[in-house]
């Protein structure tokens, strides 16, 4: 579904990638996880191809990210960390407004019933600038799926809201995977990574340092003499050890 293979990016000298290689599979909430400057939200921007990486290569869905771009973007909804929105427009003039990017027709109806699905059909007539903050975290994930995308890149989507709205949003997320989306998802809460993540991918000044399940996390820290006694503290050691090993595929 998403491969990439030995990809770099640098800010000026600065790398903020240095040689990633991963595997995303069809249908997994793969983590991506790390201290602030890691590289989380540039591995996101290279996906989204809003950035383009200094080296290596990215294929998603077979399709080369560097030759095949503006195909790669028909199969990805990307959610930023800063809400994409009109606060002076309505919740259903926003999701007009977003339809318009799609290559297919979306129908008013079909908008209403996406706005629906993230309980915002109250909220439809009402400016954005009217919403609480988890409302709007949930229209901006609705903006991106306006286009039915096989992919969703989720950078800290859930960040500085109130806890209803985030366990809303996390079982949201759940149900897509179910429907067969493949969701990237960054974020710096330990109990989304460990309640909704199939696979991890621990990244530290650019680099991949693992990739994995906690389960197989578990097993190559007790390698190393490591006996954590909670996924927490697991995470923890990951976040803050220094790459010892190849990661796992």
């Amino acid at each position: 579904m998403i491969q990439i293979e030995n990809v770099s990016k640098y800010y000026g000298k600065k790398p903020s990638l240095q040689g990633v290689t991963l595997k995303i599979e069809k249908g997994e909430v793969f983590g991506v996880l790390g201290p602030n400057g890691a590289g989380k939200s540039t591995l996101l921007s290279i996906l989204s191809t809003i950035s383009k990486p200094a080296a290596g290569r990215v294929e998603i869905n077979g399709l080369d990210l560097k030759k095949q771009a503006k195909l790669v973007r028909e199969q990805i909804g990307y959610v930023p960390q800063d809400v994409a929105l009109w606060e002076h427009l309505t919740v259903k003039d926003n999701l007009i407004f977003w339809s318009k990017f799609s290559k297919q027709r979306v129908s008013k109806e079909e908008l209403y019933e996406l706005c629906r699905t993230v309980r915002l059909e109250e909220k439809w007539n009402e400016k954005v600038s009217s919403l609480s903050g988890g409302m709007k975290r949930k229209l901006n994930i609705a903006a991106a799926l306006i286009h039915n995308p096989d992919i969703l890149l989720m950078d800290e989507p859930t960040v500085g809201i109130d806890i209803q709205s985030k366990l809303e949003i996390n079982q949201y997320i759940r149900d897509l995977a179910c429907h067969g989306k493949t969701i990237v998802y960054s974020t710096h809460d330990m109990s989304e990574i460990l309640s909704l993540c199939n696979r991890i991918g621990v990244l530290k000044s650019g680099v991949l340092q693992f990739s994995g399940t906690i389960a197989e996390a578990r097993e190559m820290v007790k390698r190393k003499g490591f006996l954590p006694n909670s996924d927490e503290k697991l995470i923890y050691f990951l976040l803050q050890s220094e790459r010892a090993e190849k990661p796992l595929p």
